[in-house]
């Protein structure tokens, strides 16, 4: 769980941790200070389901930590890499994705031509900024999902627009994928 932990005493203003302003020395601060649980919330304007812990300590200083957006966004995918997606987060990324054009590469661990083009995969992602790229290993825990998508033989990729598959390419065929990847691009 991602936290913020503010620390606040009678006599300093609140100060974060960790430092998102680039260093410790350089913390984020706020120009309030407190010493009940009252003023805390509403100083820093944090309801009480955000609040996750409040404690004194014998220095009459309070301690919250606050859950950040971050926890609530559910799973991501970031722009320009590859992102291992499992039974569990692969629809909700899917969905998140919105207009994005989605590539899957469902792979084994045990499968040669898959570690032969998963370099080239990833390559791909660093070129095509519009378009996530997922992988998933089609191991015994994710065999459901690998099932749902209808998968025959590994390497296969799926290409999703929408949340359907629109094109499927099988067998580490590369140049089929990136005439696969350019098409649905292209017909957006």
């Amino acid at each position: 769980m991602a936290s913020i932990q503010f620390t606040l005493s009678p006599t300093s203003s609140i100060r974060s941790s960790p430092s998102f302003a680039g260093s410790p020395a350089n913390p984020i601060t706020s120009q309030y200070s407190s010493t009940s649980t009252k003023d805390l919330s509403s100083c820093c304007k944090l309801s009480s389901r955000q609040k996750n812990v409040i404690k004194r300590n014998g220095s009459r200083n309070l301690v919250s930590t606050v859950r950040s957006s971050l926890d609530t966004a559910g799973p991501t995918s970031a722009v320009g890499q590859v992102t291992e997606v499992t039974k569990d987060t692969f629809w909700a990324i899917v969905n998140s994705a919105g207009d994005k054009t989605v590539v899957l590469d469902m792979y084994t661990q045990w499968c040669g031509p898959c570690k032969l083009i998963a370099p080239k995969y990833k390559e791909l992602s660093q070129k095509y900024d519009d378009v996530v790229f997922l992988k998933l290993d089609c191991n015994q825990e994710n065999k459901p999902l690998a099932k749902e998508l209808g998968i025959k033989v590994v390497p296969t990729f799926k290409i999703l627009k929408h949340g359907k598959i629109v094109k499927e390419v099988t067998g580490a065929k590369f140049d089929n994928l990136v005439i696969a990847i350019e098409g649905v691009r292209s017909a957006s």
